[in-house]
């Protein structure tokens, strides 16, 4: 339902019967209607900027959410959200040295972008572990606390390059804050099956997870491999967050809000909490896109401000009203 408002709205004036008819008409078999009766520059701006924009904010925050709920039940932190490993520092460290040096590999193209920026994200994720691991070992609080050291020395290299940047300063800012002004279809390409396959391959540790929750000696005496475990569900929450971080900047907020609704709502079985993550998240992330474009149109919000804006007063009254424990 969100989706099918969101790509209806925008700067451009269009009816939303003359939206859904330029769509039908790119479904094959649906061809109902006439293309003559619309210019190319209103099919330009339905076809290839609205809706490949409004999927790709499903799938990112569908990707956000199903990470902070990862995260959260692996941490045990209620607190813990994509960006808690310096995996979103790492990606925006690698995306501001593209903007700035102006890196093309010939062979990615368009596409260079990203790909660096998911590569720095991830080897942030490495050296977040590395630095954790402890005679063979890995602490929960051992790796908060190396999330928290490699995000603030990869916020102070990201700090430089702002410093030393010029025309493109306005442009890395507005891509930290969050933004899905760059997309097109070809993005969804790239984004979509990496997401689609994590989150299935997600669902197969429902069981881990929730004995992860009780405790780690609880979920060692149930069978479960702690260390394995945890470092796979690490390894997979941060792939999809890279993937998102690198086609959509910074979006804060999503993952940490839109799992803690779910909880609240319907209980801490993973069983519900993954797959109503995704949904809640995607449906968050398409709403809050719509509004950040079209508020002040034709002037655009950055998206990470319109999702704290957002998720922030509606997260602190759940909480509030709250009356069971939750975690």
């Amino acid at each position: 339902m969100s989706m099918s408002l969101s790509v209806t709205l925008g700067a451009a004036n269009i009816s939303w019967q003359l939206v859904w008819q330029i769509i039908f008409s790119k479904i094959p078999g649906l061809n109902l209607f006439n293309q003559a009766s619309w210019s190319a520059s209103t099919e330009t701006i339905v076809w290839d900027i609205r809706l490949p924009r409004v999927l790709l904010g499903a799938v990112v925050g569908a990707a956000l959410a199903l990470a902070g709920a990862i995260y959260q039940g692996v941490l045990r932190n209620p607190l813990a959200d994509p960006f808690i490993l310096g995996v979103s520092s790492g990606a925006s460290f690698g995306a501001a040295l593209v903007f700035v040096f102006g890196w093309q590999v010939f062979w990615l193209g368009q596409f260079t972008l990203p790909a660096v920026a998911f590569l720095f994200g991830f080897l942030s994720l490495l050296i977040v572990y590395f630095l954790s691991r402890v005679n063979n070992k890995v602490r929960l609080e051992t790796i908060i606390l190396a999330g928290v050291v490699v995000q603030s020395f990869v916020g102070a290299c990201l700090s430089l390059v702002l410093a030393l940047s010029n025309e493109q300063l306005q442009t890395i800012v507005f891509w930290m804050m969050g933004s899905l002004a760059l997309t097109d279809w070809s993005y969804n390409q790239i984004i979509f099956p990496i997401i689609l396959s994590i989150s299935v391959i997600s669902t197969f540790f429902i069981k881990e997870l929730n004995m992860l929750g009780l405790g780690e000696e609880a979920a060692h005496h149930s069978g479960v491999s702690v260390q394995r475990t945890r470092f796979i569900l690490l390894i997979l929450a941060s792939i999809i967050t890279g993937a998102a971080v690198s086609v959509s900047g910074a979006i804060g907020f999503v993952g940490l809000v839109v799992p803690h609704i779910i909880r609240l709502m319907f209980g801490a079985d993973y069983r519900v909490v993954l797959p109503l993550s995704i949904i809640g998240g995607a449906i968050f992330l398409v709403g809050a896109d719509a509004f950040a474009r079209t508020i002040l149109a034709p002037r655009e919000i950055p998206l990470g401000v319109v999702t704290a804006f957002l998720g922030a007063p509606f997260f602190g009254y759940l909480l509030r009203r709250a009356k069971r424990g939750y975690f």
